[in-house]
């Protein structure tokens, strides 16, 4: 009789307690399991502070590993995170945007540099610790689920995989909530079960993002003028790298009512600040557009879009104006829809796709 054959996997660990949990399921379950931690880019002498990757957070994902047998391995990708990852961050912002780098780590370092090494190893599948849910429709399809704990659901910062990555991924935690990952931690009793969690980038090492482009890119301090709708003069801006759309606080200018940063120049160099209601927009374009199957479900569709991270999903008709790119009608005028941030669009908990948002407007 042939003996089954045990199939690998390789865990991205980080010595929380999430991807932690997640390889101790798979070696439960009969997995061959392999840890492997990604040493990212920090500046030079914050390695400490680097909330992905510290010394601790190793060491913590070591410990783990020899709790549940397993090997464990450690990845120098610091160079292509550098240019990757930071490289973006700092462009988006010279752009005039407010970028979200986690979502190019994981298109191009864990989906990317990491899931190839994996495969070289003969693995099949790469394996995290994201709230969300991969299943395969009846035509063999992989889909992407929101995670079952809605508080944690993390599907959004995965709306950048397809199905190539889909085809190789595990996510082993997606059907707990959060208090039942930390009661598995204790049960299997890993050492990382009580460790808190950071939302922080981290790179950042826990400081203003201001401060880390004045260092690594000063060319962002360009001062302008803060002007109103009517292109009157209220003041002067540090650079509008500073400045993020619907920002009040920080502004310097002394009007009779609160104004918000509306909008960016960037030709002008001019940052645009009105009242409240102005904040409120109906339309953003986003591209280049990553759509799960490969492609749009219709030339236009009704969907629930989130405008970043954080955000609840909003009631939105999605209309295709090419493959890779959109344009999102809001039922309701939307706060805060943010240049560089991503748009994501859901149908029940089914994530069709995303893309970057590039511009607003009222209708």
């Amino acid at each position: 009789m042939e003996t089954p054959r045990i199939r690998k996997v390789v865990v991205a660990m980080s010595g929380g307690v999430d991807s932690s949990v997640a390889a101790a399921l798979l070696v439960e379950q009969g997995y061959d399991v392999v840890g492997m931690m990604l040493r990212l880019w920090s500046e030079p002498g914050k390695e400490d502070l680097n909330r992905c990757c510290t010394p601790d957070a190793m060491m913590m994902a070591r410990r783990v590993a020899a709790k549940l047998g397993i090997p464990f391995y450690v990845i120098d990708v610091r160079e292509k995170f550098r240019e990757w990852v930071v490289g973006a961050f700092i462009q988006g912002y010279m752009a005039g945007m407010t970028p979200n780098p986690c979502l190019v780590c994981n298109r191009r370092i864990r989906w990317g540099v990491l899931l190839q090494q994996a495969l070289s190893l003969g693995a099949e599948w790469l394996a995290t610790g994201h709230y969300a849910r991969i299943i395969q429709d009846e035509r063999g399809q992989f889909l992407l689920l929101r995670g079952l704990d809605t508080s944690k659901d993390q599907s959004y910062v995965l709306s950048v995989l397809g199905q190539e990555e889909l085809r190789h991924t595990l996510l082993p935690i997606g059907e707990f909530t959060k208090p039942q990952v930390r009661d598995l931690a204790r049960k299997f009793g890993l050492p990382v079960a009580e460790r808190s969690e950071s939302q922080d980038l981290c790179f950042l090492a826990g400081e203003d993002y201001r401060d880390f482009l004045m260092r690594h890119a000063p060319e962002v301090i360009r001062p302008g003028l803060i002007v109103n709708r009517r292109g009157e003069v209220l003041g002067e801006h540090k650079g509008l790298a500073f400045y993020t759309i619907g920002q009040r606080k920080g502004l310097g200018i002394a009007t009779s009512q609160p104004l918000y940063v509306v909008d960016k120049d960037i030709r002008q160099n001019l940052l645009v600040v009105g009242p409240q209601e102005d904040l409120g927009k109906r339309v953003l374009h986003a591209a280049p557009v990553n759509w799960i199957l490969g492609e749009p479900p219709a030339e236009q569709f009704r969907a629930q879009v989130k405008i970043r991270y954080t955000a609840s999903p909003l009631d939105a008709t999605v209309v295709v104006e090419t493959p890779q790119q959109v344009r999102v009608e809001f039922d309701q005028p939307v706060r805060d829809i943010t240049p560089g941030q991503r748009a994501v669009f859901y149908q029940d908990d089914i994530v069709l796709g995303g893309s970057m948002i590039i511009s607003t407007s009222m209708r």
